[in-house]
């Protein structure tokens, strides 16, 4: 009895469980790319590194290495994989670092010093980013892990007292070694949780889309990663602006991606695009109001021929009266996506009345119409955008269907207006389109739309606009040099003086 009651509150809260409207993939295919970013972001963040002065005394010698700068760092092997529950591994094997440090020697009486050319080798990285989602929906690098070691130093001492040089210089690398592997995991640590999640903070979670809606890009879970890609679950839900605390209920299908070919796939359920329009019917955007010259000339003739006998009944003060067309959508449209293609339903009333100045409108006739519309969804750098065609159209009476005969002669015409009056207006706003839940910086290339049951996926490429590091630095606090390693430098230089 116990296990039937467990059961069937699973049942119950699977029956109950949100899908999420929007979905994300980042594939293998974009972990080369990613890498290349990667790199240039940790070279960069490297060379803030500020190592100790190194000062001491040996015997009759007084030295001082300082300025210690790291210059570049070259690779042999290095790979970018997802890894479970780490979600990004980043591991590094014997690289190098070049640096540039200025020494300086005195020797009783006698002084050298200068700046040399060093390297640090043998040095291996191994780093991870754990990725997760904040209070706030946010996606956020919640955790970073690192191990760094550097086998060797090499500095190729030269000038007057070269042999002296060669005799410290054991001392001197060892002591530079120890402090270079006290100070790369900080540094990558400092860019893991402050400058990429600067640049996170970047991507849209609850945001306006325009003057009457937003959107809610908030995470559901977790980002989940497997050997060969990384999954996040969106909300993916408009609302008005007025009621922000407003959801619809999201009873479409769950998107599903199982393509892996492209970088990314970004997969959008008919929920997404339902809550989009009901938002704007919530919002009272969707209507319009023609009035005297906004209304078609042909169109203008057409309608009052259609009515003339009704007009000529009038008072002639109301006659020549600028005439009004009126389209108020009186349901939230519907989306349906089918393999075939994606369309919109729409039923909304059209009202033609006269409009005589500082006398109340007088109408000539109402009537419903039913609308479908073809919608061709596009990607284009970081926007979502819609392109919508009118395909069919019918309108009818409320009252009778004597007079629902009367207005075939206006079908066309009507079909026309819109076509020509206000599907311009919408695909305007539409082609505008609603950012995607991407970093600034980061852009989708060569995308592919492909239709399914209940939902689309896009396929596309990554392209970096600008560096990581450059986009990072630009949102986050400035990467400041971590100076580290006191204590070693401490012990250093036991017995140490200051240079003269």
């Amino acid at each position: 009895m116990a296990l039937f009651g467990a059961l069937f509150l699973a049942l119950l809260a699977g029956a109950h469980a949100e899908f999420p409207g929007c979905k994300i993939r980042v594939t293998s295919k974009a972990l080369e790319l990613v890498k290349q970013e990667g790199l240039r972001f940790l070279e960069q963040e490297l060379e803030t590194i500020t190592i100790p002065d190194l000062r001491g005394k040996e015997g009759h010698f007084y030295y001082n290495i300082s300025e210690v700068k790291v210059t570049e760092l070259q690779l042999t092997s290095s790979e970018l994989d997802f890894q479970p529950q780490q979600e990004l591994m980043l591991q590094i094997t014997n690289a190098s670092l070049g640096l540039r440090f200025r020494r300086q020697l005195l020797y009783w009486f006698f002084y050298d010093g200068g700046y040399i050319n060093a390297s640090a080798e043998g040095v291996s990285i191994r780093t991870g980013l754990e990725l997760s989602r904040d209070p706030a929906g946010r996606m956020k690098v919640s955790n970073v892990s690192c191990q760094a070691s550097v086998s060797r130093m090499h500095a190729a001492f030269g000038g007057t007292f070269k042999k002296v040089y060669d005799f410290l210089s054991t001392f001197i690398t060892s002591g530079m070694r120890f402090l270079l592997n006290q100070q790369i995991c900080p540094v990558l640590y400092h860019a893991g949780t402050v400058l990429l999640n600067s640049l996170l903070d970047t991507v849209p979670v609850r945001s306006s889309v325009d003057e009457l809606v937003g959107i809610d890009y908030s995470l559901m879970k977790d980002p989940v990663a497997s050997t060969s890609n990384l999954d996040m679950d969106f909300r993916g839900a408009f609302f008005p602006l007025t009621e922000r605390n407003w959801s619809l209920p999201n009873q479409a299908v769950e998107p599903q991606l199982q393509e892996e070919e492209r970088m990314v796939y970004v997969a959008f359920s008919e929920f997404f695009f339902d809550s989009a329009m009901e938002s704007y019917f919530r919002a009272g955007g969707l209507q319009l109001s023609l009035v005297g010259d906004k209304v078609p000339h042909d169109l203008d003739m057409l309608l009052r021929a259609t009515y003339f006998g009704s007009i000529v009944l009038l008072s002639p003060e109301v006659i020549d009266s600028p005439l009004k067309l009126e389209l108020r959508v009186l349901a939230p449209p519907r989306c349906t996506i089918k393999p075939s293609g994606t369309t919109i339903s729409v039923t909304a009333s059209v009202t033609i009345a006269l409009v005589p100045p500082d006398q109340p409108e007088v109408q000539l006739s109402s009537m419903t119409m039913d609308a479908r519309l073809s919608a061709k969804m596009a990607l284009r750098g970081k926007a979502l955008r819609t392109q919508l065609d009118l395909r069919r159209f019918r309108i009818y009476s409320n009252h009778s269907a004597l007079e629902s005969l009367a207005l075939i002669p206006l079908q066309a015409p009507l079909k026309t207006m819109l076509q020509i009056g206000v599907m311009p207006m919408l695909n305007e706003r539409t082609w505008r389109g609603v950012q995607i839940p991407l970093p600034e910086g980061i852009n989708f290339v060569r995308e592919v739309v492909t239709n399914h049951a209940g939902f689309l996926t896009i396929g596309a490429d990554l392209h970096f606009a600008k560096g990581l590091r450059e986009e990072a630095g630009k949102h986050g606090e400035g990467s400041e040099g971590l100076v580290g390693g006191n204590h070693v430098a401490g012990a250093l230089r036991s017995n140490a003086q200051s240079l003269p």
